[in-house]
């Protein structure tokens, strides 16, 4: 019994290890190969759009679009364009103007906008813990950027960086809203909000960028986000749901603010000082509190 749990924890790891991996990718491609930021935000949900629909074809799991109302449709294509044409475009902009452990640490903050929203939308209310949680993380904010003596360049990010924030906060929301309400399947939400989302962004990408010669390697990291890290990473990672408490799947995937820091600092040199390393562990803590005590509450 301890064995298959211990293969999906370490599933879950690996997943969490390939979304930290999409970070240094996205910075390669916009920085060294020039791929264009909505556009190549748009390649890459738009195949992984048509990974997943095959992927449902083939298990047969199509015939539930039939199920679908006007106002379902409504829904999903609204979260199609907050989660993926709002929130990954401008996660993509975001990321050519900052380095990739202080962007993570922005998006971070979409945990505690989140259990800040929900007092309103959800009547869901933040225990002591969690406004302890939140405490902790915006130190560790603090601890990162002090002092505050940022370029513009930096200022231009992480404008970009607290609307993908709030946009990624605002689909949690909207999708857990939608998710609690419906008879529909992970993998029908899922294939039809992507595949407006992913298509309105590469649309929108192909109407203001100019349209970008793309080499061979350029191809291969599209093809890599699209395939391994958004659709077969997607798919194992709701597999190990399954096995994995909330509690446990919050820890694993909380690793990632750190993880990513590190692969930064190996693979595109972003050197994180002692300082901004206190900084990523105060936050990571902080928004681990707040996410444990809210996923103890949703399964009560």
């Amino acid at each position: 019994m301890r064995f298959p749990r211990f293969i999906t924890i370490l599933q879950a790891l690996f997943v969490t290890f390939l979304w930290s991996t999409s970070w240094v990718l996205i910075k390669i491609g916009l920085n060294d190969i020039h791929i264009p930021a909505l556009t190549f935000a748009g390649l890459r949900y738009g195949i992984a759009f048509c990974v997943l629909l095959a992927y449902g074809q083939y298990r047969k799991q199509l015939i539930d679009l039939r199920l679908l109302t006007r106002r379902d449709w409504l829904l999903l294509g609204l979260l199609g364009i907050v989660f993926y044409a709002i929130t990954q475009g401008t996660q993509f902009l975001a990321l050519a103007y900052l380095p990739s452990a202080l962007f993570s640490l922005v998006l971070n903050f979409s945990a505690i906008v989140v259990a800040l929203i929900g007092i309103q939308l959800l009547k869901e209310y933040p225990t002591p813990m969690q406004w302890m949680g939140m405490g902790v993380f915006l130190c560790g904010v603090v601890v990162y950027l002090y002092p505050i003596d940022l370029p513009s360049s930096i200022v231009i990010g992480l404008l970009i960086g607290i609307i993908s924030m709030l946009a990624n906060a605002g689909s949690a929301i909207l999708g857990r809203y939608i998710n609690r309400d419906t008879i529909l399947s992970a993998i029908i939400i899922t294939i039809v909000s992507m595949g407006m989302g992913a298509f309105l962004l590469l649309g929108v990408g192909v109407m203001t960028e100019d349209i970008p010669t793309i080499p061979f390697v350029g191809w291969l990291i599209i093809l890599w986000l699209a395939v391994i890290n958004t659709a077969f990473a997607f798919t194992l990672w709701n597999l190990t749901l399954r096995t994995l408490s909330a509690t446990e799947s919050s820890i694993i995937n909380n690793t990632m603010l750190i993880q990513i820091a590190l692969l930064a600092w190996i693979f595109l040199g972003e050197v994180i000082s002692l300082q901004e390393g206190v900084g990523l562990v105060l936050a990571a803590i902080g928004i681990l509190i707040v996410q444990i005590k809210r996923r103890h509450q949703d399964k009560s």
